[in-house]
């Protein structure tokens, strides 16, 4: 790679690196160092290095902004965003395909656009950002990277088992649980609506509907965590 091309791979990166020995290891496919035959620094420990870095930033940016959320769909919603195909994503907008260095049978074989490459040396490039310029110069790339990403999680994460989700938000503030009520069913048999509600300490919560009571009580819990999470948002100071 040229000083000019690599300038303008920085200039795409939005991070100028003080030490471009880092940017180029980060770049350093493995196939180079099995090629060579001989031990050779490669992108591998920049990867493992980039994981944590990019766990930690988005782990803390989904933490303050679902504040009415524990650990489940926390984790589900970082999931989301840091699987492998969306990385490969970011990789590629970012032209690092064109920058690899890599063995001529890895050229041969299509490196330059293997997505799990691709998804590794975009782990590599974090890693590298964050021992150039630190923590903070790290998650400001994350952050230019993942905004867009972070403004379609604006509304409440995928919930898979939102009575569960519900019972473990309310009992780390009390220990009773709740409890589900049938106030009405309509319809012939084989196409039953019924209506559920979701009380806390004598207070309702919610009211769902569904084809089955365990519908109507899983679209009554899925209200309420829309609902608290709504109060948590427009409460003073937040």
């Amino acid at each position: 790679m040229t000083v000019s091309e690599l300038s303008e791979f920085q200039v795409r990166l939005g991070y100028a690196f003080r030490d471009e020995g880092l940017l180029r290891l980060a770049l350093t496919h493995p196939s180079v160092a099995h090629e060579a035959g001989t031990p050779s620094p490669h992108n591998q420990r920049l990867e493992f290095l980039g994981d944590a870095v990019l766990q930690l930033v988005l782990t803390r940016e989904l933490y303050e902004k679902f504040t009415a959320f524990e650990e489940g769909p926390l984790t589900k919603a970082r999931a989301k965003l840091v699987n492998r195909r969306t990385l490969a994503e970011h990789a590629r907008l970012l032209g690092v395909g064109a920058h690899l260095l890599l063995s001529r049978g890895e050229e041969i074989n299509g490196g330059r656009e293997r997505g799990s490459t691709l998804a590794d040396a975009f782990e590599a490039l974090l890693g590298a950002i964050f021992l150039d310029g630190g923590l903070e110069a790290a998650r400001d790339f994350i952050l230019r990277e993942f905004g867009a990403a972070f403004g379609k999680l604006s509304v409440l994460p995928i919930i898979e088992n939102p009575k569960g989700e519900l019972q473990e938000l309310l009992q780390a503030r009390s220990p009773e649980a709740p409890e589900y009520q049938v106030l009405s069913s309509s319809g012939p048999d084989h196409d039953r609506m019924f209506e559920c509600t979701v009380q806390h300490e004598g207070v309702e919560l919610a009211r769902g509907r569904g084809k089955s009571k365990k519908a109507a009580e899983s679209d009554a819990a899925l209200a309420a965590l829309k609902k608290m999470r709504a109060e948590l948002e427009i409460k003073p100071g937040s």
